[in-house]
């Protein structure tokens, strides 16, 4: 009962409602005096020119038998003109009462009121003794898989919606949202904001300047991080209060130019594990295509364990039988004295000074231009739009203006000698079309590539691209990683490297009597004990509780782990 009043309560404080209920009592009031004309005109004609008497009601009872089609014939006219006007009423009750009455009651209240419960579903506030949640404040392109990275590791989660709609929607497919506007106090006290672990300011720059600051005057003390669309909002975030600002279409840039190939071979270093760095190192054009992992005999040479091997976009376990080619990508860990000997040793493979050929100026292709500019890489951009082709040009050695499906102006770009392609069109289907046809101008270069949708992975793949990165999946890794406390290692899409502590049922076991990569498909490249971390360790290691596992794998291969070992 309760319910229902509170519903009532919304329903009708709403101006719209209220605006739409008086134009419905309007029309019922039209009806009513409708039917009390017809029922004095009843009197009259039955009195003056049937001769008949009847009382007020049966005047009534017969205009609602006609108007409402029932006809019962209990009460007939006998003249043409008492015909007529039966026919008039039978008419009238046709239209007002069978067609206009109930569109109107639908328009009216039933539909709004519907909608107001609809709207009404959607909580306005975290249920009671709510603490250590992560606060999101937009269900976007990012949301998703950071949810889903979130219930993986049992961390609560809200999304705050100020559409009750929306918010009812996402309600109802299984999402813990609240519904509250972004820039009042009590949205954020109804989300128990001073108990919070962390708060995701996800929407557009200025809205985000506005929830940090609200936030800020709740709870001073609670973390918050923020994406930026645009460089320059970065500093405006950070004044406003933010802990961590993350210009993602920037960093994807930097990420995709992290992963090209050119001058020379060496390491690219992607994150960190204590004092130990994970790197890549394509094989390309270097003597190590063509053996197996135990033939390189890097870790007697180096000191660094290669654990993981990338082959055509797909990251397979680094076992010593595995064969390397020329597309091959090793990734390694090991100290920074280590890959400095390891680049020592590759730096007169894979010479190529031509220029990397970046496709697409915009904020992640300028972003990439900067990034290899740093390192001395020589740059061509291709680009149709001539305003951010004057933006790329202070980044790159040149930009060639037109369409990037135009032949001769990618040759004269430099495609056919380039040691790299980076595609960084937000456009999923150009990309896989661009992806497919360098690869078929220079089937040697390394392809690099963005996407929009992860859909579009294995297409993508399929047409020949070496490395794929989305703004998604890098925001997802960027924000767990915060949340969590650790270093971002981006290994790649749909490809993670994390440390799961390992469960009770796995305790006293050797490594190969888990049969963890047959039952999960998870590789375990490292397994850390304290501060000691013991990399590629053999089938025969006996795990000790309280270690921890580090493994690679995809996040559906992690639930699988932990459905498996609890």
């Amino acid at each position: 009962m309760k319910l229902v009043s509170t519903q009532l309560s919304y329903f009708f404080s709403d101006k719209r409602t209220q605006r739409n209920v008086r134009a419905l009592l309007k029309y019922v009031a039209f009806v009513a005096v409708v039917v009390v004309v017809f029922a004095e005109l009843f009197h009259l004609i039955m009195v003056h020119v049937e001769g008949q008497e009847h009382s007020w009601f049966t005047g009534l009872y017969w205009t609602l038998t006609v108007m409402s089609t029932l006809g019962f014939g209990d009460i007939t006219f006998q003249s043409d003109i008492g015909r007529v006007f039966s026919m008039v009423v039978l008419m009238s009750g046709v239209v007002l009462l069978l067609i206009v009455l109930p569109f109107a009651f639908i328009r009216f209240f039933y539909a709004p009121w519907l909608e107001a419960q609809i709207r009404h579903r959607a909580p306005e506030r975290v249920p009671p003794g709510t603490t250590g949640h992560v606060i999101i404040c937009d269900y976007e392109t990012i949301a998703p898989g950071l949810i889903e990275r979130l219930k993986s590791k049992d961390i609560p989660y809200f999304v705050l919606e100020p559409d009750p709609t929306l918010a009812s929607n996402r309600y109802l497919d299984g999402i813990s949202v609240v519904v509250g506007e972004l820039d009042n106090r009590a949205t954020y006290e109804s989300l128990n904001l001073d108990r919070a672990r962390m708060v995701i300011a996800n929407r557009a720059d200025t809205v985000n300047t506005s929830i940090i600051l609200t936030v800020r005057e709740v709870a001073p003390e609670v973390p918050i991080v923020a994406t930026a669309g645009r460089e320059h909002s970065v500093d405006v975030l950070k004044l406003s209060g933010a802990d961590h600002v993350l210009c993602l279409k920037r960093f994807l840039g930097e990420q995709l130019a992290s992963r090209v190939a050119a001058s020379h071979a060496r390491s690219h270093v992607i994150g960190n594990l204590k004092d130990l760095l994970i790197a890549e190192l394509p094989l390309h054009r270097t003597p190590l295509a063509g053996r197996t992992i135990r033939e390189t005999r890097l870790r007697e040479i180096s000191g660094v364990s290669i654990i993981g091997v990338w082959e055509k976009g797909r990251m397979t376990p680094s076992r010593p039988d595995t064969q390397l080619t020329h597309s091959s990508v090793l990734v390694i860990i090991g100290t920074q004295a280590q890959l400095d000997k390891l680049d020592e040793l590759l730096f007169i493979y894979n010479v190529n000074e031509n220029p990397v050929l970046i496709i697409g100026g915009g904020v992640v292709g300028r972003a990439a231009a900067r990034a290899l500019q740093r390192q001395d890489i020589p740059v061509h951009v291709v680009e149709q739009n001539p305003v951010i082709c004057d933006r790329a040009r202070p980044h790159c050695k040149a930009v060639f203006t037109g369409d990037a499906e135009d032949y001769d102006l990618l040759v004269e770009a430099g495609v056919l000698k380039a040691p790299s392609v980076l595609l960084t069109t937000h456009d999923d289907a150009m990309n896989i079309f661009l992806t497919s046809y360098c690869r078929q101008l220079n089937p040697e270069l390394r392809l690099v590539s963005r996407i929009t949708h992860e859909r579009n992975l294995e297409a993508i793949h399929r047409a020949g691209a070496d490395f794929v990165l989305s703004y998604a999946s890098l925001g997802v890794e960027s924000i767990t990683s915060i949340v969590e406390g650790k270093d971002l290692i981006m290994l790649g899409e749909g490809v993670d490297l994390f440390s799961v502590p390992l469960p009770a049922s796995l305790h006293g076991k050797s490594l190969a009597e888990t049969g963890i990569g047959a039952r999960t498909g998870l590789n375990v490249v490292a397994i850390q004990d304290g501060g000691e971390v013991r990399t590629n360790p053999p089938a025969s290691t006996v795990l000790e509780p309280g270690t921890e596992l580090l493994m690679l794998g995809s996040n559906q291969q992690r639930q699988e782990f932990l459905s498996v070992f609890g």
